[in-house]
């Protein structure tokens, strides 16, 4: 008896954060599409961290939203406690971090796939990607099942050949031990796709009853709540929050972890994979900063309605005996009930290199990669990928132009091209200092970089994008309002400007030079403004960066009219790099392996120098000559 054959426009292996936005995606812009995953219980599942956002990952996370996907929407319904971090600092790198009840997370995002028109839910596990006369057609199920598709998306996260680890106790499974998908890599590799071996690991998770929250400092949320979304009310995130708590390592901790070292899969050898730097083990910690004396530990809530708690900063694979030692001797911790032992994983991932700038697979057209799969780390690199993958698949299907954000343009255009010109030989974390104009990519104005390109992908509403025209509008006009409104040195001015510490007047000045004070702002100022306009709170704060920041917003500005002439400048495709003169081997070998699309790509691959692309402008130039003669 021979099987059916279903037909898709779209198919998603994967039902994580990458999963979710690339099957809601296709399936918004009409595509029938069809996700897999191991276990229907697991989608949006949080299996390390139980928050969404933090720095720079915030920015990826409004980014998502201003391009009409969900990240954001399911976080505002269903977050106990949020913060704006790195207040202290200037707004390019104030990030949104909202704690997450897991378990509402995953639900309000399974709700919201079933219920999306053109979308299917299917619990199998995909073995094999069908690729015929070089083009990927479908995808077929461990059961035989054969899924036809025009494009298919690899959101397999840490999936892949998975394997648990803590002390010598060794487990095939997938996170939560969640079934592994043991058989989708050969098949990766008998199309020529290079995987790799990678490694992260998770915290115990304790039972909030045994913790002496006495002995810890309290972290409470902000008051307001400023939402992650630009579609959310903010009356409607007002909510009551759920404290997290902080407290230390100890030398004590410490002695433990380094007596037992041996003991630890990352140092016995047990564990093969290459772990993320920016995100270490407390036992690797420990080993290479041997000088601190301790580590911050933040115990956060797991959700409202349970009493696990995430300690997060102790991610670890020492065996169970250890864990129970060292966790317990951290302040607070010291009659702690494990609920859920720490442990590694191991899991299989592709080169990322083999990518174009859209994901999808340079040699296999029709396939696309996304999130983990692809060796980033995070849920929300990972929900920003499977967006563009899902948005380029449907744009390939139906014969549109891929969306390629630059890296001038969002921190998920340095995230994608990071991924796709650097060789990425550990898990990929996004950070602000990656990206170069970061003071022009902030979270706060989201909406106003990329609604737009969400409004021609079509994700995003006609009222939504004209919402984000007026707001822009209302910015332009109160801003040039600040400049054309003045005040005198009157003694109401005088005692408001000496109230806030600043220097008095001896003349007459614009609104807009008092804003730019260090001392004052937007706010500030309002009582020396009768005639302010009554407008939304996030207008207010863009009318304060535009002005405060003015000579350094307009710097960056002038950086990027250079940075998108070299990205301008396009390398054919079909280019012989073996004709290019004077060409070193190293550069040479690097440009055939990655294929880059521009010379601001090319530029950017490790191993091609200044000279190289010098030599390589200067050949086509001589192309571009013959080519008119």
């Amino acid at each position: 008896m021979t099987l059916r054959e279903w037909n898709y426009d779209v198919v998603v292996i994967g039902a994580g954060h990458a999963g979710c936005e690339a099957a809601l995606a296709a399936a918004r812009l009409g595509l029938e599409t069809i996700v897999f995953t191991v276990s229907v219980d697991s989608i949006a599942l949080m299996p390390c961290n139980p928050n969404i956002g933090g720095t720079s990952k915030g920015h990826l996370v409004r980014e998502v939203d201003a391009l009409g996907g969900e990240m954001g929407k399911n976080i505002d319904a269903t977050f106990i406690q949020s913060k704006m971090l790195n207040r202290s600092k200037g707004p390019a790198v104030h990030s949104l971090r909202a704690q997450a009840d897991k378990s509402a997370y995953s639900h309000r995002m399974r709700h919201v796939m079933e219920e999306q028109e053109h979308l299917t839910i299917r619990q199998a596990e995909v073995s094999e990607i069908l690729v015929e006369n070089g083009v990927c057609a479908g995808v077929k199920t461990l059961s035989g099942a054969v899924y036809r598709a025009k494009s298919v998306i690899l959101c397999s996260g840490v999936y892949l050949n998975a394997r648990c680890l803590f002390g010598n106790v060794v487990n095939p499974t997938g996170p939560n031990g969640l079934q592994a998908a043991t058989h989708l890599t050969d098949s990766l590799i008998q199309n020529g796709i290079e995987v790799r071996r990678f490694k992260t690991g998770t915290p115990a998770r304790i039972d909030g009853r045994t913790i002496d929250y006495s002995k810890m400092t309290e972290q409470k949320g902000d008051v307001p709540v400023v939402p992650f979304s630009f579609s959310t009310d903010p009356e409607d995130v007002q909510i009551e929050q759920v404290s997290c708590w902080l407290t230390h390592t100890n030398e004590t901790c410490h002695r433990i972890i380094r007596e037992n070292l041996d003991r630890s899969p990352l140092f016995s050898g047990m564990i093969h994979g290459t772990g993320p730097r920016y995100c270490p083990s407390i036992e690797d910690k420990v080993v290479k900063f041997a000088e601190k004396e301790s580590h911050h530990v933040f115990i956060e809530p797991e959700g409202r309605y349970t009493h696990e708690m995430y300690i997060d900063g102790m991610s670890s694979s020492m065996p169970e005996d250890v864990q129970e030692a060292m966790y317990r001797a951290v302040p607070g911790l010291e009659n702690a009930k494990i609920v859920r032992n720490a442990y590694a994983i191991e899991y299989d991932c592709i080169n990322a290199v083999q990518l174009k700038a859209s994901l999808e697979f340079k040699n296999i057209p029709g396939l696309f990669s996304a999130g983990q799969a692809n060796g980033s780390s995070g849920y929300e690199e990972a929900a920003a990928q499977g967006l563009i993958a899902g948005i380029n698949a449907a744009m390939k299907i139906q014969g549109k132009e891929p969306l390629i954000l630059d890296r001038s343009e969002a921190y998920i255009g340095v995230l994608i091209d990071d991924l796709v010109t650097k060789e990425t030989m550990e898990p990929y974390r996004m950070m602000t200092s990656r990206a170069e104009y970061r003071l022009l990519l902030r979270q706060d104005n989201a909406d106003l970089r990329l609604r737009k390109y969400g409004y021609q992908a079509g994700l995003i509403t006609e009222k939504e994008y004209q919402m984000t025209l007026e707001k822009r509008r209302q910015i332009e006009s109160e801003t040039e309002r600040m400049e054309k409104t003045y005040v005198g040195n009157s003694d109401t001015v005088q005692n408001i400007l000496q109230a806030y510490g600043t220097t008095e007047l001896k003349s007459g000045c614009s609104l807009a030079d008092l804003i730019r004070r260090p001392e004052l702002d937007y706010n500030k100022i309002a009582e020396l403004d009768p005639e302010r306009p009554d407008l939304p709170r996030p207008v207010g704060e863009q009318v304060n960066i535009q002005i405060k920041y003015e000579g350094y917003i307009k710097r960056q500005i002038r950086q990027v009219e250079q940075f998108r002439k070299k990205e301008s400048r396009h390398i054919p495709e079909n280019l012989n790099y073996e004709e290019v003169p004077s060409l070193r081997i190293e550069a040479r070998q690097k440009l055939i392996r990655f294929r880059p699309d521009n010379i601001g790509q090319a530029s950017r691959i490790s191993g091609v120098s200044p000279a190289d692309i010098s030599v390589l402008l200067v050949y086509l130039d001589a192309m571009g000559r013959k080519s008119e003669q």
